[in-house]
């Protein structure tokens, strides 16, 4: 259930694994009433996915829910890559521009019991050992049929779905959507295990050789988590397809390779390892283990009619790089604040079908990059065995290229430039619409809510219950003392821009928050003119979501800002007073 203010049918979501959670989040955080259910009794106590990227931590951060997870979690800044013995490559994570330049490796069980803690907060409860079974869309709601653990029917109408119930979705095949793509041949091994070696803690490493892949990711206090294909001589014959393990957010699907053979032991995980990895490793206490297959699958929509498919449910892969459980929360906080402004009547429906449109690419991208991966790790002769072994470490000295991997694996660099929903406008440096909004430390001349001057970060300042526009002001000045903040003195508001700010909250009434910011120095963040340019005055319309929607310059660009809100992010609304330019 959920303690949402706003009086409106609620949002059905199926699936409380990350990507379901993620959603009922972003939706109860813009109170959106919504319910949460799963058919599984209990949370999936094994930990499928258990990587977070940077792009990820940023957004827990501006949820306000980071804290517990750099507390539980293990970071590690370095990755290696080694073929028949010897490192091809070394990736340090440190020159990321971001506060988080790691990977974080935490469970997924501990990853859903944050969430669902958070949730709790916002006054939404996963339902559990709730199943949709029947579903059917109208022209203003869904009928769905839920079924409880007791056995007793249910019968509501939802004014959303949102299918978040993993890779053997079962929506997916009501609605009769394709899921093209194949199964690889390859069989994998998991297993959570204490591991004694001589690397850094802060260091994970993928072994590639004739034998097959080993990968080794750090979780703190000794253990680690092994990923290894070709498991076992021949097993591939007899495991079925269980891509849930890949993406990792099935919470709803069981793997039914447990039933099929008995899972790795302890002794074949040391000699499988023994075989593939010519450094020193002794492992004990097998915490965990199980074989799996992977499928390379997507949807070609994410969007019918009402409802919305997201995480699993949308797309499995390769586990290569870490993406599957990433991918699935940030598209759920993608389709969160849409649902939020469409279902208010703030904003016409075709907002809704910009979900598939930002999406889906990346999608695709995320499948052939970590299938290529696989493919060029695993390949024991030919050309991809060459490009690994001679050509691989040559493009891994070039700079721009390690500066493109570290962006692609730690998902910062996923933008939406051609969004419909993108305006762009040149200025000088700064990131450009449809790009993630950087985090800067800024001096607030003026903000909402009675906000004083002062010093603050982008991250603190932006509410991903709301759009965010920051007017970047220049520099104040600073009378003889300028240690005092505040000695500070602003400038006169600027009447035009004033005039086109208020146009903007006209548009978006209770949605949008204005801060006014200029230039500052101290430690925390990067400085104002490093993440955003050097244009002033200007501005930029951050979306909840934490992407830059509009960007240009207070002046010239102003007027094309309050037509783009008008057109996507309001509805019934007319500008009462055009200003000239």
């Amino acid at each position: 259930m959920d303690a949402a203010a706003y009086d409106a049918s609620p949002v059905l979501i199926v699936g409380a694994g990350p990507t379901g959670l993620a959603a009922a989040m972003s939706l109860a955080r813009a109170h959106i009433p919504v319910r949460l259910i799963d058919k599984a009794p209990q949370p999936n106590p094994y930990s499928r996915a258990v990587g977070i990227q940077a792009r990820t931590l940023e957004l827990l951060e501006q949820h306000r829910l980071i804290e517990p997870f750099l507390d539980l979690g293990h970071r590690a800044r370095v990755a290696n890559l080694f073929s028949n013995g010897m490192r091809l490559a070394q990736l340090d994570f440190d020159p990321l521009h971001t506060r988080y330049p790691y990977l974080l490796f935490l469970d997924q069980s501990v990853t859903e019991r944050l969430l669902t803690e958070h949730l709790a907060t916002l006054g939404v409860s996963v339902e559990r050992g709730v199943e949709l079974t029947t579903f059917l869309q109208g022209s203003a709601s869904i009928e769905a049929t839920l079924r409880h653990a007791d056995g007793r029917s249910e019968t509501i109408r939802p004014s959303y779905l949102i299918a978040a119930d993993g890779a053997h979705s079962s929506i997916r095949h009501r609605l009769g959507l394709s899921f093209e793509g194949k199964t690889l041949e390859q069989s994998f091994l998991l297993a959570d295990l204490h591991a004694e070696t001589d690397w850094p803690e802060d260091e994970f490493h993928i072994f590639a050789s004739g034998e097959g892949l080993v990968a080794l990711f750090p979780m703190g206090h000794g253990r680690h988590r092994l990923i290894a294909d070709h498991a076992v001589g021949g097993i591939g014959s007899v495991l079925p397809a269980t891509p849930a393990v890949a993406g990792g957010d099935a919470s709803t699907s069981s793997n039914p390779s447990a039933e099929a053979v008995p899972p790795p032991s302890l002794e074949h995980c040391k000699a499988l390892i023994a075989r593939r990895v010519r450094e020193r490793v002794d492992v004990s206490d097998l915490a965990w283990s199980s074989y799996f297959r992977v499928n390379s699958r997507m949807v070609d929509r994410l969007r019918v009619g009402r409802v919305f498919l997201a995480g699993d449910a949308a797309h499995v892969h390769s586990p290569a790089g870490a993406q599957g459980m990433n991918t699935g929360i940030q598209e759920a906080l993608n389709l969160g604040w849409k649902l939020a402004r469409v279902i208010r009547g703030a904003a016409p429906n075709r907002l809704l079908d910009t979900y598939h449109a930002e999406r889906h690419p990346i999608e695709r991208d995320v499948l052939r990059q970590t299938g290529f991966i696989t493919q060029m790790a695993e390949a024991d002769h030919g050309p991809l065995k060459l490009l690994r072994e001679r050509v691989m470490p040559v493009l891994a000295a070039l700079g721009p290229l390690r500066d493109a991997a570290r962006a692609t694996i730690s998902e910062l660099s996923i933008q939406y430039r051609r969004s419909p929903l993108t305006l762009e406008r040149v200025l000088d440096g700064g990131p450009r619409a449809g790009e993630r909004a950087p985090d800067a430390l800024v001096h607030v001349v003026d903000g909402p809510l009675g906000r004083a001057p002062g010093v603050g970060c982008i991250f603190d300042l932006h509410d991903p219950a709301f759009f965010s526009l920051f007017l970047l002001v220049p520099p104040l000045p600073v009378d003889d003392t300028p240690l005092d903040p505040a000695a500070k003195h602003a400038p006169p508001p600027d009447p035009e821009v004033e005039k086109i700010a208020a146009e903007v909250e006209r548009l978006l009434p209770g949605a949008v928050r204005i801060w006014r910011v200029t230039d500052t120095t101290g430690d925390g963040a990067p400085a104002l003119a490093e993440s955003y340019g050097r244009t002033r005055p200007s501005f930029y319309l951050v979306r909840p979501d934490g992407y830059i929607s509009v960007r240009g310059r207070t002046g010239s660009d102003l007027l094309g800002l309050v037509r783009h809100c008008e057109a996507w992010y309001a509805t019934g609304a007319e500008i009462a007073e055009r200003v000239a330019l």
